[in-house]
């Protein structure tokens, strides 16, 4: 098996003639992840599926201006991902306003956030691997948010296949964060039809229901007898089309799930498996984190494309994006997000394939 490697290329610039850089990481065994200086995407994902034919297995764009217009395809989201209830909270008696984006509401850190940034990048030492390691400075005032930020996320390629995201921040001053990388999956391969007929468990067994607005109506509810239960592998499409209100107002599934208690260790748990029948690839997500919110593209509408010009239709990918609650800032209840001066905010994500031939051997 050739040895693991990192190369370097460009990727066009930005309007102000700032270069776009696109780095590779080769596992050596047939696993390779692209990622963009702008906005930290995860730009392709190559896997092989159960003969070898290797797919990129999320969707992606062919150009920076493609990806500023896009719905965040395998960007970095910061400072908070997921949504803050008009833009609004309150932190050691301060009250804060940041930008709102989405009905009035304050989504993915609001118009100009982490996403449209560009990171500076170089490589990483990483244990059986290759890694390349994002750095951003966001200073006080950032998108409304208080406390210069100082963020490091280092994407690590093993031989195995496994890609694990580490994200790293500490700041000047109180503030809230909640980082996370909004890859949309295919397992067919991009730009393959929808994701219907893949299947779904999530280790949990509680979810936020939402208002028509997508801010969370109160406390976890329990999944039993819903269209939310994926305790057990489902096809995302068996009740996708069930006459449920909270279903039927997002157009699908767009909502977090709270994870199973997460082990003493600190270390990722399992939260998520993914399969598709026709192609055998499977994707399991482990995180440290205490949810995860499920996507299932219900506003792609054919008018983004990926490459070979392929349509990205509705329910054409879904998101597994592992973070805290949304509006936790707001939400004494949750999680807290509060991150102080002199602490260090830590989140790891890893995207398994025990598919794999060289994945055979259970990683615990």
């Amino acid at each position: 098996m050739p040895n693991p490697s990192l190369t370097r290329a460009d990727f066009g610039a930005l309007p102000d003639g700032r270069p776009v850089e696109r780095w590779t990481l080769d596992s050596g065994g047939g696993v390779r992840a692209d990622v963009l200086t702008y906005g930290g995407v995860l730009h392709a994902l190559w896997v092989p599926d159960t003969t070898g034919r290797s797919a990129s297995v999320v969707l992606g764009q062919d150009s920076v201006a493609d990806y500023a217009r896009s719905p965040y395809f395998g960007s970095l989201v910061g400072r908070y991902a997921n949504r803050i209830a008009h833009g609004r909270f309150t932190l050691d008696g301060q009250d804060y306003q940041v930008p709102v984006n989405d009905r009035g509401h304050a989504l993915h850190g609001g118009p100009d956030g982490f996403h449209h940034r560009l990171w500076e990048a170089g490589p990483a030492d990483v244990p059986d691997g290759v890694g390349l390691a994002l750095t951003l400075h966001s200073p006080h005032g950032d998108m409304g948010f208080p406390g210069a930020l100082d963020v490091t996320v280092t994407y690590a390629l093993d031989r195995a296949g496994t890609l694990r995201i580490d994200y790293t921040a500490t700041t000047d001053r109180p503030t809230v964060v909640n980082l996370t990388n909004h890859a949309y999956f295919n397992l067919a391969g991009e730009g393959s039809g929808d994701v219907l007929g893949h299947t779904l468990a999530l280790d949990a067994d509680r979810y936020l229901p939402v208002s028509a607005e997508a801010i969370p109506l109160g406390d976890p509810v329990g999944v039993a007898d819903t269209a939310f239960d994926f305790s057990v592998p489902r096809a995302i499409g068996e009740r996708i089309g069930r006459d449920d209100p909270q279903v039927r107002a997002a157009g699908g599934y767009d909502h977090c799930w709270v994870l199973s208690p997460r082990p003493a260790h600190f270390g990722p748990a399992r939260a998520a498996r993914l399969e598709d029948p026709l192609s055998g690839r499977r994707l399991e997500v482990w995180t440290t984190e205490p949810g995860i919110q499920v996507y299932t593209g219900n506003t792609l509408d054919g008018s983004f494309t990926g490459r070979d010009a392929k349509p990205y239709e509705r329910h054409g990918a879904v998101c597994l994006e592992t973070q805290h609650l949304p509006d936790s800032p707001n939400r004494p209840g949750y999680p807290s997000t509060v991150l102080r001066p002199g602490a260090a905010y830590r989140s790891t994500t890893e995207l398994r394939f025990p598919h794999l031939p060289q994945a055979a051997t259970p990683r615990v």
